[in-house]
């Protein structure tokens, strides 16, 4: 903590639910990823259903979460985003309660390409269709067939993305001498002078979010099935 009350500070930033969201879709990006690779469907497809439940609750999260974990607080106007652009150079800490400009669009270009992803693949079969997505009987063998090469295709959007991640990180922590890994694991970070902690909200909250985002996701694959 800094002394007399000026300069930064040590303070809450990220709320428990958003941290444990974050370290679980890593396992399940891998998961899902090297499954796929070697073709272990059977955890490959049930990782996929967890990893696309695990999104739709981010989501929500991003609109009924704690204040730093909320769309409005990181996609910002393009006239914000441009004047950050001259400030990434600096070699100091952003010091926000939250993402930057820049990386709030990184964490909408992954949820957007990991729903997508996930998406695809519950119409996805394979040439054989042996192995097929719990929803792939609502269309037909080719639009199965092409939701499945997508379903690969988009997997390349999604290695350059986590790879410009973790650049990011790195230029953080090497350059701008700011540890978001730390952050994201401890929820503490260092605010610039005037920055006011972000509200955090309930736990509880957060595990109403899930519910809801299972019930709409694996519900629904469950009401699909019976019905069609």
């Amino acid at each position: 903590m800094a002394e007399g009350g000026g300069g930064p500070k040590d303070a809450p930033v990220w709320d428990r639910p958003t941290r444990i969201f974050h370290w679980v879709l890593v396992v399940l990006v891998v998961v899902c990823y090297l499954s796929g690779r070697n073709g272990r469907f059977d955890i490959h497809i049930p990782a996929g259903q967890a990893l696309l439940v695990l999104v739709a609750a981010r989501i929500i999260w991003g609109f009924a979460g704690s204040a730093s974990s909320r769309f409005r607080a990181f996609i910002r106007p393009v006239r914000e985003i441009a004047a950050y652009l001259p400030t990434m150079l600096r070699r100091e800490p952003d010091g926000r309660a939250g993402h930057n400009p820049l990386g709030g669009l990184s964490v909408v270009a992954m949820l957007l390409v990991l729903a997508v992803q996930a998406g695809l693949g519950l119409f996805a079969v394979d040439v054989d269709g042996l192995n097929d997505g719990p929803l792939s009987f609502l269309v037909s063998y080719d639009a199965a067939r092409e939701a499945a090469e997508l379903h690969a295709m988009v997997v390349d959007g999604l290695l350059i993305l986590v790879g410009l991640h973790l650049l990011a990180v790195l230029f953080h922590l090497l350059y701008k001498r700011e540890n978001l890994t730390r952050a994201m694991l401890t929820g503490r970070g260092r605010l610039a002078e005037g920055q006011a902690p972000p509200r955090i909200v309930s736990d509880l909250r957060a595990l109403l979010v899930l519910a809801l985002a299972a019930v709409a996701v694996l519900g629904g694959i469950e009401v699909a099935t019976r019905v069609f």
